[in-house]
């Protein structure tokens, strides 16, 4: 019955639609937002089988079998955890009723028909994930780039003291130096909130 309803309310199809944000609260995927943790929707696509709810944290993914089952699987994919890229706007044809945004969230796939009136919506979120892609590439070029200067580092200090005083001490103390920055400089580089990227392109 609710399926029904929501169809009615959303204007429903096996094309997606862009759902305004008034609306969130009647949206399953609602339910699943860690709104405890300062999680926040900044984008909802619904189809008659799916949802796409895109948050600062996270891609919630309601995936339903088919638009008369309700019967749904729910996947949630963090942004820090799953690296964004790969992300492009299919716009339409001039008999075409959609338009389709593609990217990759780690090792998944996505293509998201959305019905061509929602085009200018589309945009922003395309927008919106090309510049994390950007961001989480950049990230992770500088990380690696971090982990290599420790290990010269590390390995320097190692062959100025390894004759100096005692070698247990010694290493505990530079380990103890590198777990540390090491964690210092994951969280410099790993970020996980991207609601100030999402507030930048979203017209809300």
């Amino acid at each position: 019955m609710f399926g029904k309803v929501a169809a009615d309310i959303f204007g429903l199809s096996d094309l997606g639609s862009v759902i305004k944000a008034e609306h969130y609260d009647k949206v399953d995927s609602d339910d699943y937002v860690l709104h405890e943790d300062g999680e926040k929707i900044f984008f909802l696509i619904k189809s008659k089988a799916d949802e796409y709810c895109f948050t600062n944290l996270a891609l919630i993914h309601l995936d339903g079998t088919s638009a008369i089952s309700k019967k749904r699987v729910l996947h949630r994919y963090s942004y820090s955890a799953h690296k964004l890229s790969d992300v492009y706007l299919e716009t339409a044809g001039t008999v075409d009723l959609d338009v389709e945004i593609k990217f990759t969230l780690g090792t998944i796939s996505f293509s998201i028909d959305v019905h061509k009136k929602h085009i200018e919506e589309l945009k922003d979120l395309y927008k919106a994930l090309m510049k994390i892609s950007e961001i989480t590439h950049e990230n992770d070029v500088s990380l690696d780039y971090a982990k290599e200067s420790l290990q010269l580092a590390f390995s320097a200090l190692g062959s100025i003291h390894r004759h100096e005083g005692n070698l247990t001490e010694q290493f505990v103390g530079l380990n103890q130096a590198a777990f540390s920055w090491l964690v210092d400089t994951r969280k410099q580089y790993k970020v996980k909130d991207f609601g100030a990227i999402f507030e930048r392109y979203m017209n809300q």
